[in-house]
């Protein structure tokens, strides 16, 4: 380049200098990261695997970028041999090597070969238009080995990252659902009769198939994190390991259930007979309590009182089987089914129970009523008044009568209430000298 090249004038002797100085810290640099993506683990586990997928169209964009970045960094280096020879041929450079050494410094002075089929699927490019050579100054050419770089070395960190995460946490999970599978299989939870056994082999097939897709597919599993312009910058997508992680904890805890159950059969079977049978024996009090009531309450409807529901004795003889046989995986629904039913059919009865000897409990309260008044009106010295001796014979009667009728009985408990309720508001009057009280009135 001359003196009127568009790049500037002809650089002097220490502008050389602090060029080379520059250009030579920075071919260091580059050929330390070329080193060390060359011998990243990752790189190594990508030629060496069958790749699939996204994983395999990226691949072959990043070997072709890996082979440019080092036909760039031969051609960089090249032309900062080539800039060091002519400054070392004296001391004090010409014009004439100066005017060389601003036209290969700053010019578009290396010329970069390589076959269309080496740089087609490289990123940067240009799209791969499939020249045979390219033109670069020595700034541009550093600008885009380091584009191809980070590109390159984005693809391989992610991978690696991918498959350091992955697999071990699947192998480490296909290990568990193995001992978890055993366990089930010896307490009879197995596909086809329980829906556990179903579960662990659908696990199974969904660990087995994420593995090998996250062997040959890594990148299918990457989540870049958005803005991020570092290498790598991104996590594992661990979604379908994360479900399928809880559905096995899920099934674990089926399969904890059930051995409960084995451990406990014997127990929550006596206790479920248990209260069964104090469910029928309340119902059979039911029973025997609406017969009195029919025969000593008058004009009442009492409920009607179903017997034992047949149904939930024979459910308990289907758990007494499966006990018997070891079929845990059909008595621990079972039995948590019929828990709740029986405790559901003992409160049955109990309502049943009540329902039934309610007229009998409103007798007792109107007797009970009847009885507090009387002793209410005998503290005041009124109970040998006639008009009150009068109704609470009536209402007593009544009470104490079979069949007795609530309705005409609570009638007379009132009437007796209220008259005794209004004589003892009543003002009382003294007793006269030498005779008996009138309590008729004036003018009787």
């Amino acid at each position: 380049m001359g003196v009127t090249d568009p790049a500037g004038p002809v650089m002097d002797r220490d502008e050389v200098d602090r060029a080379l100085a520059r250009l030579g810290a920075e071919h260091e640099a580059i050929e330390t990261s070329l080193f060390a993506l060359q011998d990243h683990a990752g790189r190594r586990l990508l030629e060496g695997a069958e790749l699939t997928g996204v994983t395999k169209e990226r691949w072959q964009a990043a070997e072709a970028s890996i082979s440019l970045l080092w036909a760039y960094f031969d051609a960089y280096a090249g032309a900062l041999r080539s800039a060091r020879g002519i400054r070392a041929r004296r001391r004090w450079s010409s014009r004439e090597d100066l005017v060389e050494l601003t036209e290969l410094l700053r010019g578009e002075s290396v010329t970069v070969a390589g076959s269309a089929s080496a740089t087609a699927n490289a990123p940067t490019l240009h799209g791969g238009s499939g020249k045979l050579s390219e033109r670069f100054s020595l700034v541009t050419l550093v600008d885009r080995m380091n584009e191809l770089y980070a590109s390159s070395l984005d693809m391989v960190v992610a991978a690696d990252a991918v498959w350091s995460a992955l697999p071990a946490r699947i192998d480490l999970l296909a290990a568990e659902l193995q001992r978890t599978r055993r366990l089930a299989h010896s307490v009879g939870v197995r596909p086809g009769e329980h829906p556990a056994g179903d579960d662990l082999e659908r696990i199974t097939r969904t660990l087995t198939n994420l593995r090998e897709q996250v062997v040959s597919d890594p990148l299918a599993f990457w989540v870049p994190t958005p803005g991020s312009s570092a290498p790598g910058g991104g996590k594992p997508d661990t979604t379908v390991y994360d479900r399928e992680a809880r559905a096995l904890e899920d099934v674990r805890r089926e399969i904890d259930a059930v051995l409960t159950v084995r451990q406990d059969a014997e127990a929550r079977l006596v206790k479920l007979r248990d209260v069964l049978s104090r469910a029928d024996r309340t119902l059979a009090e039911a029973r025997i309590a609406r017969g009195e009531v029919l025969a000593k309450i008058a004009a009442t409807e009492v409920p009607v009182v179903s017997g034992p529901p047949t149904v939930l004795q024979e459910q308990l003889a289907t758990a007494a089987e499966y006990r018997r046989h070891a079929q845990w995986h059909r008595l621990s629904p079972l039995l948590e089914s019929l828990e709740q039913k029986a405790e559901d059919e003992l409160l049955r009865a109990r309502e049943s129970l009540t329902a039934v000897t309610q007229p009998l409990a409103v007798r007792a309260e109107l007797r009970g009523r009847l009885d507090a008044y009387k002793a209410k009106v005998s503290r005041h010295g009124l109970a040998e008044d006639p008009f009150l001796v009068e109704r609470y014979d009536a209402a007593r009667r009544m009470l104490w009568s079979a069949p007795c009728d609530l309705r005409v009985a609570e009638q007379a408990v009132l009437r007796y209430q209220h008259a005794a309720a209004e004589l003892l508001a009543a003002p009382r009057v003294p007793e006269q000298q030498g005779g008996p009280e009138d309590r008729r009135g004036p003018g009787a």
